[in-house]
């Protein structure tokens, strides 16, 4: 199966949430390699304070299981500040737990740059319009 081509807008800046130090870093790298500037947070919580500092973020990706609080919490609360913020959620759950709702965009994991890149050029377009 061929990856979706997408033009992605001009770079942009994006947060990169995970608990796992190499997950995030991997990340991280794949989003700076698409051109785009990568803010790193280990928590929900160290997210919102980036989201509450006013730096402007143009997507957030987080994964879903995390101490604390789960990445569709962190989606709805960054969401309260930001009510245009795209979210992409990053899971190895082909199902969320029972009792789960949510209308994220999903990113399995493990996912190659092509994928990431596919989904942040879907949301930054989205946003655009």
């Amino acid at each position: 199966m061929q990856a979706e081509t997408v033009t992605a807008p001009a770079a942009s800046t994006i947060l990169v949430v995970d608990d796992d130090a190499l997950i995030n870093m991997s990340t991280v790298d794949m989003v700076e390699d698409l051109g785009h500037t990568a803010l790193e947070a280990y928590s929900g919580k160290q997210a919102l304070e980036i989201l509450a500092s006013g730096k402007r973020i143009d997507v957030l990706i987080t994964d879903y299981a995390m101490p604390g609080m789960t990445g569709v919490e962190l989606a709805e609360q960054a969401r309260a500040l930001w009510p245009d913020l795209p979210v992409l959620l990053a899971t190895g759950y082909s199902d969320l737990p029972s009792g789960t709702t949510t209308d994220l965009p999903r990113l399995s994991k493990p996912y190659q740059q092509a994928e990431l890149e596919t989904h942040i050029s879907r949301l930054l377009q989205s946003r655009a319009t």
